[in-house]
């Protein structure tokens, strides 16, 4: 199941039967990061196009590479919702900051979680890599909003 940060391999490798519900779990977390950067878009300004562009693209892209896995293991992917509850009101730039980071810490507690059950080296490889990207954008976010600590000293510890 290995995956480029935006250019997923067109071959999948299934999912371990023993791993298939932390990577469900993970795939939630895509897609309600999906609809996150979505929701968000339209609170911020055109400075941060790139950086939206870039997050949902990646989270695109592990989605379906995620999808395909669990399509070669037989089992049907989890669909997304039709829409997510924000942890927070999205109203201004600053709660979208805020939701953004949530997001992606979401995210790597879900891939942090696929570590946790799985040997396969191939998927450790993809839930290190999600874990990893998101824990740096949940930083970016958490730096463009002002918070601080912007960093979490252990990205992917549930809160």
């Amino acid at each position: 199941m290995t995956q480029q940060s935006t250019q997923p391999s067109s071959s999948a490798k299934a999912v371990p039967a023993d791993s298939v519900d932390a990577v469900q779990q993970a795939l939630g977390a895509e897609h309600a990061a999906i609809w996150i950067y979505g929701l968000v878009s339209a609170f911020l300004p055109p400075s941060f196009n790139n950086a939206l562009s870039e997050g949902a693209t990646t989270h695109r892209a592990r989605r379906d590479t995620v999808e395909r896995a669990l399509n070669a293991a037989n089992v049907a992917p989890k669909p997304a919702e039709a829409a997510y509850v924000p942890p927070q009101p999205v109203t201004d730039q600053a709660s979208s900051l805020a939701v953004l980071a949530i997001a992606e810490s979401d995210a790597t507690v879900a891939w942090r979680s696929v570590l946790e059950h799985t040997d396969d080296p191939d998927l450790r490889k993809t839930a290190l890599e999600a874990l990893t990207s998101s824990a740096v954008r949940a930083t970016r976010w958490r730096r463009a909003g002002g918070q601080t600590p912007a960093a979490a000293i252990m990205p992917g510890q549930p809160s």
